[in-house]
């Protein structure tokens, strides 16, 4: 394996970054997870405008152009080798002094790891998960806008936990007002009479990409897709559910808070959704 730091191309064991970095002191920085199918980075374009855009709403400067970090990523997956698997692309403040003040951080660093990715064994794929409604609310948008894809995730992990604790795999998260944003990691869609919800940015979710895919897909199937304020009523009550993201593509939610979605199995909707993402998908390599 070998990770890009800062210019520099070193082994796994090889690549440290300061403890006097503020992105590992205060969270203080942006990232990006993508996926590579068949050699070719997914929605690459996207990826890198929604880095810069993060970086550019929280002020951090990363020491390179666009175009030049997409070469860059593209360099490190034929440094790896990899005709399938994950990019995680870590920007951070920089080295600093201690103390929040990003200004004792002259330069930004930039780190790029190319790996394999598996946040759910493959069984969960056909089965579908449980996931539960966490008690920890999602930061308020007037707060930290959800847009930016920082590296501080405690709000996050802490409703990951409640999750764990509860013995499932996912938690959805709600905004202070009580609709629903999203999960701890990825976006939720659901399914009713035919037509295909998800929660509207501005309740409290990132922009996923595969989000925009996954509605992109369908829409391409004639399917009408709606971006709505969400209640836990509507997911209760919903014929199907399931979840995106870069790292969990597509997976099917079964049960919510003990309630079982539908008949409690994946069903057809989301398996056609599914399959015109995968078409989608090989449409683009």
């Amino acid at each position: 394996m070998q990770i890009y730091i800062d210019g520099n191309w070193v082994g796994k064991e090889d690549a440290k970054i300061s403890v006097f970095d503020h992105g590992l002191l205060y969270g203080d920085g942006v990232f990006e997870g993508i996926r590579i199918y068949g050699g070719t980075i997914f929605r690459l374009k996207e990826h890198v405008r929604r880095l810069y855009d993060s970086a550019r709403a929280i002020l951090l400067t990363i020491p390179m152009e666009e175009e030049e970090m997409a070469t860059l990523l593209c360099e490190a997956v034929a440094k790896n080798n990899k005709t399938d698997g994950y990019i995680r692309l870590v920007i951070t403040r920089g080295m600093g002094d201690l103390g929040i003040n990003p200004a004792t951080c002259s330069t930004a660093s930039v780190i790029v790891i190319v790996d394999d990715i598996s946040l759910y064994p493959e069984e969960h794929y056909t089965k579908g998960i449980k996931v539960i409604t966490a008690s920890t609310r999602r930061n308020s948008p007037d707060a930290v806008d959800p847009r930016i894809k920082s590296l501080n995730y405690l709000n996050n992990i802490m409703a990951k936990l409640e999750a764990q604790q509860a013995g499932c795999l996912e938690a959805i998260l709600l905004n202070r007002e009580g609709k629903v944003a999203e999960c701890t990691g990825d976006n939720i869609f659901y399914l009713r009479d035919g037509v295909l919800f998800t929660p509207a940015s501005d309740q409290g979710a990132l922009k996923g990409i595969t989000r925009d895919a996954v509605i992109e897909a369908a829409e391409g199937i004639g399917m009408e897709t709606r971006a709505t304020p969400t209640t836990q009523y509507d997911l209760y009550t919903a014929d199907e559910c399931f979840l995106t993201g870069t790292a969990a593509e597509m997976i099917p939610v079964t049960t919510i808070d003990g309630r079982s979605i539908g008949d409690g199995t994946p069903g057809l909707g989301t398996a056609k959704v599914r399959e015109a993402f995968q078409a989608l998908i090989q449409k683009e390599i």
